[in-house]
């Protein structure tokens, strides 16, 4: 028998009882709560107009998120809370630092996209407050442009600019603060969490919330056809751009065991659930140099909070920018399945295009990630043509291990050059038992090209791509050659500016 969806919005509990499942938490604030505050602009999660906060509990502790409310479904806010533009000025109808930032600094004109700035102004806030870095007067710290051109990486504006809303950044841990209770939502959440998975069921739609692994394993096996949900940020654009009607669907976003991030000996193990921020945040503790940058070019940070990286695994995309480094380090992916764990390097689990080594039953539980060790050589780079938000046209990654000036072994692996991301087992070949010089580099740039036929298209042409993945070979020899390795500054573009 079906249950209600029941979340935390504006001071009280609201239940869902007849929304299609598939209905985005967008819609259900506009058109059933009659909330338009939040807007609607690309309906794929690209332009921020529809941003809005989730509150969830994690290990007992709440976390606060922006998230794109026009690609989750309704759903998925089961057990959590609810926040959107309304919910920011005070009891007396005051604006809350945020919103009086924006109004200061003329930080809004045509004002469509403003309550998704505020939103992820208002997350960013909220971050600084927890980390005890805003409040009032000088011994507050405004946040870097950094950390502003991260939190605002998924909105966009068409009419204003971003200076006066970097400024509105700025600005807003300078004003009186405006305190949240934190503690008062944890008890509310607290009161809304669930014992067991459920099934919510409407207009001829099912959605299985599961909690624990045994649950998802036997829906998995009892509802094959079902669709696996975790982010959304790919499966919400299956409904609101290609009309797909999805009437069936397994999420694995409230089980626990999905979230657990696991370092032992060698090795860090990243659960299916882990989103992509957390995952990336991880993994840069032990490589920060060689990862940072692409955790921060890895789409929109509500974009990172709501999907994962298991998710991206399981998605197989030919251009997805995890694969390449995961591939790279010698990663493994760890299957489940009612016969138990099975375990694949994460190159041998794609087939195809689109095509996955899954038996029936099967899904991706998680994701075994090597640790650094002596005499690696690591990195990977992105190349598009946006610093923010883009798909790539080729994304590289290159793993060395030297012993002395020999390349004792190669892992080279490439998005965006194949149906799949693939390894270039040529250019590898001759790489191995070789010195790491520019005589070694030559042979196995030339190699690529028997490694890889590109295919044209929107992005970029075969031979641009195909210049490119040779070019990066350069540069990671450029940067890791054991005679005066150049610096970021000399081979960075963004780095030099």
């Amino acid at each position: 028998m079906s249950e209600p969806i029941r979340f935390y919005y504006r001071g009280a509990v609201q239940e869902v009882r007849d929304a299609q499942p598939t209905q985005t938490i967008l819609q259900h604030l506009r058109e059933d709560l009659h909330c338009t505050g939040t807007k609607e602009g690309c309906a794929e999660g690209d332009c921020g107009a529809c941003t809005v906060v989730i509150g969830s509990l994690e290990d007992g502790e709440v976390q606060l998120k922006a998230v794109n409310s026009c690609i989750q479904f309704t759903p998925t806010l089961d057990g959590k809370a609810l926040f959107t533009v309304e919910d920011l000025q005070g009891p007396d109808g005051s604006l809350h630092p945020v919103q009086q930032a924006l109004v200061e600094c003329h930080g809004s004109q045509c004002g469509f996209c403003t309550p998704g700035f505020a939103m992820s102004l208002w997350g960013m806030y909220l971050k600084q407050e927890s980390h005890g870095l805003s409040g009032h007067g000088p011994s507050s710290r405004a946040p870097s442009r950094c950390q502003i051109d991260d939190a605002l990486s998924g909105n966009l504006c068409r009419c204003t600019g971003y200076r006066p809303i970097i400024e509105a950044a700025r600005r807003m841990v300078e004003l009186p603060p405006a305190a949240f209770d934190r503690a008062a939502l944890a008890e509310r959440l607290r009161q809304l969490e669930r014992t067991h998975g459920f099934t919510y069921a409407a207009r001829g739609g099912r959605f299985h919330i599961p909690r624990t692994l045994a649950e998802l394993v036997r829906l998995r096996s009892e509802f094959p056809q079902a669709l696996m949900l975790a982010g959304s940020t790919d499966v919400g654009l299956w409904v609101t751009k290609h009309m797909r009607e999805l009437n069936d669907i397994l999420y694995l976003g409230q089980v626990d065991e999905l979230k657990t991030l696991t370092e032992s000996g060698d090795t860090l193990e990243i659960g299916a659930g882990v989103s992509l921020d957390d995952a990336y945040a991880a993994v840069c503790r032990h490589y920060s140099a060689e990862l940072t940058g692409m955790w921060q070019r890895f789409a929109s940070l509500p974009i990172r909070n709501a999907g994962t990286l298991g998710g991206n695994v399981a998605n197989g995309s030919p251009i997805g920018d995890s694969m390449p480094w995961l591939i790279a380090l010698g990663a493994q992916v760890v299957l489940r399945g009612t016969a138990g764990e099975r375990v694949l390097a994460l190159e041998d689990f794609y087939l195809g295009y689109q095509q996955k080594d899954l038996q029936p039953g099967e899904f991706v539980q998680g994701l075994r990630v090597p640790l650094p060790s002596e005499g690696l050589r690591f990195r990977t780079y992105k190349l598009a043509k946006r610093f923010d938000q883009d798909i790539s046209a080729v994304c590289a990654a290159f793993a060395l291990r030297l012993d002395g000036e020999t390349v004792a072994d190669a892992r080279i692996a490439f998005g965006g050059m194949a149906a799949t991301p693939k390894r270039a087992a040529k250019a590898e070949a001759l790489l191995v038992g070789q010195p790491w010089s520019e005589a070694a580099l030559r042979a196995a740039m030339d190699a690529l090209a028997q490694d890889y036929a590109p295919l044209s298209d929107m992005r970029a042409s075969s031979s641009y791509r195909m210049l490119a993945a040779q070019n990066l070979l350069r540069r990671f020899w450029l940067e890791t050659r054991l005679d005066n390795p150049l610096p970021a500054a000399a081979v960075n573009a963004f780095a030099a500016a």
